[in-house]
Order: C-alpha cells, then structure tokens, then sequence
C-alpha cells in the first residue's frame, strides 16, 4: 500500500492476492496457475469499474517477476522487482491504455517491444487497460503475436465490455470476469480502512457508501474520501449528514411518497416531492429510487434483512410490507410500466422537475383510474373498452397495455360526465360491416373504404361499437377519422376499440381466398381436364363472372 498517498482508491490499492477484495475464488485459481508453473500466454480480466481489474493485473505481473517468488510474494519490503512494477518504471512491464493509443501502430512498437529478451525480470509482461478500444486492425496485428508468443512475454488485458473484443482475441486468453463485491464484504472492508484512519462514521453512514458504490471497491474509496472531509472538522460522520454530502434522501420518505399517492393525496404528495427536491436530488434520481421502491413492494415477501441488503432498515422494511398488502400485484405492475415509460422520456426534456410534478399527478390519477374497480357496473364497462389507436408506435406490449388502460378508462369518464344528448335530426342507421362500407361510397369517403377493405381486421361489429384487432398497416390517423364520419352520419357516438381476439382476414383477404378456393375447385373440373389435354401448360390464374345481359 502507498502510505504515502492521500488519495484512498490508490493508498489501499491491494498488493498481494490476499488483499483482492471480493475475489478470493479468482485469485485462489491464477495462484494455483503460477504456483505450479502452468501459467497462460494471455490473461483476461473482466468486469465493472473498480472491481479489481488493474489491480489484479499487477499483481500478477508481480507475481510472475517477484524475487521471493508466488508463495512468499512481497508485502512491506518489497524487492527491486516488484519496488520497480509498483512504481512504475520497470523496462520489462509495458501497460498502456487502449483509450489513447488503438491505432495498428500502438500495436507495432509492441510487437517490436517482444522481440528482446527481459533485461532483468523473468518475463516481459504487456498490461493493456480498456483493451476493447483497440482498432480493428490493431486487434488483427495482435493475433498472431498473441497466439505463439516467446516463452518470456505475457499478455494482460483488461476491459469493462467483452462485446466488443473479437472471439479471436478471446479464445486466446485465460479468462477471468471479476464480480460485483457483496455488501457485506465491501461494508467490512470500509470498516478496517475507518480504523486505520481513525475515523469517526457511523455504521448507517458505511452502509449508505456501500449502496451507492454499487459493488465497485474504486467508487466506495472516493465516496469515503468524500465524507473525511468532515470527519476532519471534528464531527461524526452519521446517516443524516452522509445523505447530504452525496445528495441522497431516506428510503422512508419514497415509501411515505407512495403512500399517498395510494391514498389519492395530491397536495401531499407534490408536496414531499417538493422537499426532496429542494434537498438537492436530482429528478432522474428520484425516479429511479421511485421505481427501487415498487421493485421492493412486489417483492417483498423474498426480502429478508440478513445483513447482506442495505437498501432498507427494519422500519421501511415495515412501511413497505403495510403498502404492499394494500396495493395489489396487478395494480403495483401497471405502475411500475408507468414508472419506466416515463424514465424513459425524462432525457429529452428540458425542465425535469416539472416532468417528474407531471408525472405525479398522472400516478395519483392512474391510482384512481385503479379504483373504478370497486364499482362492479363501471368495472364492467372498463373492462368491455379499449383504447383508440395510440398517438405513437410503442416499442413492446408492455407500453401498449399501459396506455390502453390508461385510455380506456379516459373515454368512460368522458362518457359518464357528458350524457349523449339526442340530436333532433334522426342519424343514418349502420346495422354492419357491409352497411358501413355502402356508406363510404354513397358519401364518397374513398380513403375510409380502402382502409376498411384492405388494412382492418374486424374482431365484432355491433351496438355502436366496432372491435378490431392491431395491424401495422393501417392508417395511423384511420381510427380518428373514422370515429368523426361515424358521429356526422349517425348523430351517436362509436367506440372503436382494440381486442386481442381472433380477428377475420381483411375482405381484400377474404376475396383472394375464395378465389383460390374457386381456382382450385375449377382446376379439376372436366372442362378444365380437356383444355389441358390440348395447351398442356396453360394455367388457370382467374375466374370472372359473365355479364348476362
């Protein structure tokens, strides 16, 4: 370790395999390896930042080079070699970063770099961190070094995306993914680092460092250094003032947020909102804790607080379990879909606070929108309607379903705040289908009758309300236009609504069919037979009607 160093991240940086974090199976594996000589051309290391990547890679390169050898690797005093890798200016140990140098040239003064013998260590080893930012041709001059190299080079390379490492480079090298720390091991951890420093945080504040860090060893050593800023006024480091420094707010008070919301509170609840705001979070934040919270209502029944979560503490864990027997699956579902349409969006808008106001304002209307189902008879009307055609193509079912109900429920308060007034002049009456599409050519409404001959699928037609089913070739404005011609003509108002039911070909389809039908029946008949006899490759391709006059 470099005592030396005030920074934490490189201060407690591990020097041995013992002092790996989090990845004792991996380091127990590559010792084995070096141990008993069976040691790979190339080493891979993989995984999130600050999980150990670099680290690892020195060590081996220690490992392979140090005096002392594996078993007795050095600790405190180190030897020439391993003094030299620790510093950095060993001639034998090249480690660049493939951010900076990707170009095939990079790779050249490598292979140049291979071909001398090591001046002093046993290997000549080449550390490449972020190895996936090479070019590809710099890859390519890579592959043959790489797959027969000399006896006395070595290769390590490090990357955070796989995906973008050719299989050829892959296949040639040892791979190791290095894993997320567990919580409660990165939370002991932080504790012996506190007591080598001195320090003064409390339990809660180490654990609110372990969340944020996200299983990452490098980002919970910056967060600490962060909040010894404040021990070094004198004061103690609690959960309270932690949550300031990184800009972070209590579970609870998500819970208690959601809590309203199922109330239908709105003052309440834009409110709190307001609050967490003002404390500094930013929206996106807010929104991604807001959608952890109902992760944790649909699931809390295989939550258990066995040390090993710190997200909650034994009252939220309380708070939540109330809530999510109140709430039901389905309901908590339909939320969460709202939840993470709106993460989606929240990047393309300029005011964020605003949106997220917006967005609570929708929730408490969707919770009462959840609520029409206490009223059997409108439950009932509910769940007989669907959704126009949506404003835009959504990118899964999910979307969809969340604005059909969404939208459904939208057209029965509409329906049920303004009773249909009856117009003195009597509508046309449309009975079916067929009557429908008469209509459209008696008003001349040829664009209409196009679409309902050759893009609609009709699933039922009765009661002013006609069901169809999705098809991607329909008119996006066709709905719209159809429910207005359907109002002019009849002095009523139609629903058309979308069903998941089998639905009937178009008439288009239907036309082609039967004229298949009569083609085949046709085809055998005993004055087709005859025709063949005399044009054996003549082809029944259609069958028309004569005009009888």
């Amino acid at each position: 370790m470099n005592s030396n160093s005030k920074v934490l991240a490189l201060k407690y940086r591990p020097q041995t395999f013992n002092q790996l974090v989090g990845q004792q199976v991996i380091a127990e594996s590559i010792f084995n390896s070096i141990k008993n000589n069976k040691i790979p051309n190339a080493y891979l290391f993989l995984g999130i930042r600050g999980s150990g990547k670099t680290s690892t890679a020195r060590i081996v390169a220690k490992a392979l080079n140090c005096e002392n050898g594996v078993e007795n690797l050095c600790t405190k005093d180190f030897c020439e070699s391993c003094k030299s890798i620790i510093e950095g200016n060993n001639i034998d140990i090249l480690e660049i970063d493939a951010a900076s140098k990707t170009s095939v040239d990079d790779v050249r003064e490598l292979i140049e770099f291979s071909r001398y013998k090591p001046t002093s260590a046993k290997y000549k080893i080449f550390i490449c961190d972020e190895v996936h930012m090479f070019s590809k041709s710099a890859f390519a001059a890579l592959l043959k070094t790489l797959e027969e190299p000399p006896p006395y080079l070595k290769f390590i390379f490090a990357s955070t995306d796989v995906k973008k490492i050719p299989v050829t480079i892959i296949s040639r090298c040892q791979r190791y993914d290095l894993s997320r720390v567990n919580s409660d091991e990165l939370f002991e951890y932080l504790v012996k680092i506190k007591d080598f420093e001195n320090g003064k945080d409390s339990d809660n504040a180490i654990k609110l460092i372990v969340k944020l860090s996200e299983g990452s060893v490098r980002d919970a050593l910056s967060l600490f250094d962060r909040a010894m800023l404040v021990e070094n006024s004198g004061k103690e480091l609690d959960l309270k003032t932690a949550q300031k420094i990184f800009g972070y707010f209590e579970k609870s008070i998500i819970i208690d947020l959601i809590g309203h919301i199922i109330e239908g509170s709105e003052d309440t609840t834009l409110k709190l909102y307001r609050s967490i705001y003002n404390s500094g979070v930013d929206p996106k934040v807010f929104l991604n804790e807001f959608l952890e919270t109902l992760y944790y209502l649909k699931n809390i029944d295989f939550i258990n607080l066995d040390g090993t979560n710190f997200d909650l503490n034994d009252k939220e864990f309380e708070k939540i379990k109330y809530l999510s027997d109140k709430l039901p699956k389905k309901d908590l579902l339909l939320l969460w879909q709202f939840t993470l349409n709106n993460l989606e969006k929240i990047d393309i808008i300029n005011n964020q606070h605003q949106f997220v106001e917006m967005f609570l304002i929708r929730a408490l209307y969707l919770k009462k929108i959840l609520k029409v189902k206490e009223n059997p008879k409108v439950e009932e009307l509910r769940q007989d309607l669907n959704i126009n055609k949506t404003i835009y193509e959504k990118k899964t079912q999910e979307k969809q379903e969340t604005i059909d109900q969404l939208k459904n429920v939208e057209q029965e308060e509409k329906i049920a705040s303004k009773p249909e007034v009856k117009n003195k002049i009597e509508g046309i009456q449309i009975k079916s289908f067929k009557d429908l599409i008469e209509l459209c050519i008696e008003k001349k409404e040829l664009k209409i009758k196009y679409e309902l001959e050759n893009n609609l699928r009709l699933v039922s037609f009765k009661d002013q309300k006609i069901e169809i089913s999705f098809s991607s070739t329909l008119d996006k404005s066709f709905v719209k236009e159809l429910s207005s011609k359907l109002l002019e003509w009849t002095n009523k108002r139609w629903i058309i609504a979308f069903s998941k039911e089998n639905s009937l070909p178009t008439l288009k389809e239907q036309k082609k069919d039967l004229n298949l039908e009569l083609l085949k029946k046709e085809s055998v008949s005993d004055f087709s037979k005859e025709v063949k006899k005399i044009f054996p490759d003549a082809v029944l391709i259609k069958i028309e009607e004569e005009n009888k006059q």
